[in-house]
């Protein structure tokens, strides 16, 4: 079974007009076999860094295929639920802002001490 999804397998990615078919390169497909070795289904946010570039870069490549219900054969590697197309770079964005903040002192490093600090 994996044999035939490390040679034709493909990614599914989730968005918001329905499912895409994405075919990876043999070394992308290794990547992502190990990525969803113990899922089938996976949202872009638990994915770290270099897995999210790795899909933005195959979502902006390819073109997205959308197949009908049941006409598609080959082996599926996994489903990323990728809802929001610039999530996972706005998202980045904002944790940089934010650590840097927290590096210049004028952010606390716990949101606790943020709240203590706050209330009378």
């Amino acid at each position: 079974m994996w044999i035939e999804r490390l040679l034709d397998g493909v990614l599914r990615v989730l968005t918001p007009s329905g499912p895409r078919y994405l075919s990876p390169s043999f070394l992308e497909r290794v990547c992502l076999l190990w990525t969803f070795r113990n899922f089938t289904s996976l949202p872009l946010v638990v994915l770290n860094h270099r897995q999210q570039k790795l899909v933005d870069r195959l979502c902006s490549q390819q073109e997205l295929l959308s197949l009908p219900y049941g006409m598609f054969e080959q082996p599926l590697i996994g489903t990323v639920e990728r809802l929001s197309p610039m999530h996972s770079h706005v998202e980045t964005q904002a944790e940089g802002a934010l650590s840097s903040l927290a590096a210049s002192g004028l952010l606390p490093h716990s949101s606790s001490a943020w709240l203590s600090s706050r209330v009378p």
